[in-house]
């Protein structure tokens, strides 16, 4: 023990030198430095690692410094706050800004416009292993709003090696970005709503309401809202219709489980959707649809189909609200994606839903 605490003491010797602050100039400031006028303010007159100047030492020696502690930098080495500069510009992608300048070696990423936060998390994965650098994010496909803190990176020793900052940059770099906010399109919404008991009138239908809401949480629109038997002639219909009224997104209710009158899914098909999957690893969700029609054009890419099983009914948070966003930032969702929600897939079904802020869909 006693080895090591000298072993501590010797490398912070070798980091600092205590200088007679006439013979600093030029030398970077190894610690913040107070000032205090009574009645006036408290603040920071100098911060660390601030190249000491000519015109600071009377102003030094007004605060009581006759010596300063300054860094032994080398000229293979790097300060905290050069190098979390460094780290914070190579992690960031668009949508993203920096909280101010550094502070202790740490920024703050903050969101610059509201989206759908992206993280590389293979990549942050080996930014992270590089050793000396961190980056904490919040979970990938996070809903975020202007001005949110989604991330911070720091270097957590004082000093390090450039070649270390260097290798963490490039790792940073060659994936484009770790970190990203995409933005989510304005949807244009047609919504079928399909069921014998509703077209009859049978039940009260709870879907429109529901999904109504959440589309316009997206600032979005409602082009309109069909009900339909258990037909799929007519819910194909229907959502042409839609599609000839300029629906940039189509939304099916119900008929989606393994019952023979569950067409739903047919007429989906018979639209001339492709890259249709249904079924995905989320409960409640798992018999959720989402399918594809036309390739697009240089506007916007195919139209998306989703087709919501009764669950979204019943649960205030389905796996409608996992894909909704993904889609609306031009994210292309087939098995894989829908697969990968396996893990964390699983709602609690809380008391009090307080989704986002919750495991759900983020694993």
């Amino acid at each position: 023990m006693y080895g090591i605490h000298g072993c501590a003491t010797r490398e912070r010797e070798a980091m600092f030198n205590k200088i007679p602050v006439a013979e600093a100039v030029g030398l970077p400031l190894a610690h913040d430095i107070t000032e205090i006028s009574p009645g006036e303010m408290k603040g920071r007159a100098f911060r660390k690692g601030h190249i000491i100047k000519q015109d600071d030492i009377e102003h030094l020696l007004r605060l009581g410094k006759d010596h300063v502690f300054v860094l032994n930098l080398a000229e293979d080495e790097i300060h905290e706050d050069d190098a979390v500069y460094r780290l914070a510009t190579a992690l960031m992608g668009k949508g993203l800004m920096m909280e101010g300048a550094p502070k202790e070696g740490k920024i703050n990423i903050l969101a610059e416009r509201d989206g759908l936060f992206k993280v590389n998390k293979d990549a942050l994965l080996s930014f992270n292993m590089v050793g000396d650098v961190m980056c904490a994010t919040l979970h990938d496909n996070t809903r975020v709003k202007k001005g949110q803190v989604v991330a911070g990176t720091r270097l957590i020793p004082l000093l390090t090696k450039k070649k270390v900052v260097d290798e963490a940059v490039a790792i940073a770099s060659h994936c484009g970005s770790i970190l990203e906010i995409k933005e989510t399109r304005r949807p244009k919404a047609g919504v079928v709503i399909t069921g014998n008991e509703v077209y009859y009138g049978r039940i009260r239908d709870a879907f429109a309401p529901i999904i109504t809401r959440k589309i316009e949480e997206y600032r979005g629109e409602i082009v309109g809202i069909s009900y339909t038997p258990d037909d799929e002639v007519m819910i194909s219909e229907q959502l042409n219709g839609f599609l000839q009224a300029g629906a940039d997104l189509l939304i099916t209710t119900g008929g989606m489980s393994v019952d023979p009158d569950d067409v739903t899914r047919f007429a989906i098909k018979n639209l001339g959707a492709g890259d249709i999957t249904y079924g995905s690893a989320v409960l409640p969700g798992a018999m959720f649809l989402i399918a594809y029609i036309g390739s697009g054009d240089a506007n916007r890419g195919p139209i998306p189909v989703l087709g919501i099983p009764a669950c979204g009914m019943y649960h205030g948070t389905t796996i409608f609200d996992l894909i909704l966003p993904r889609v609306l930032s031009g994210e292309i969702i087939g098995r894989k994606q829908l697969a990968e929600l396996g893990h964390g897939g699983l709602c609690m079904h809380c008391r009090e839903c307080r989704y986002p802020v919750c495991p759900f869909g983020k694993g």
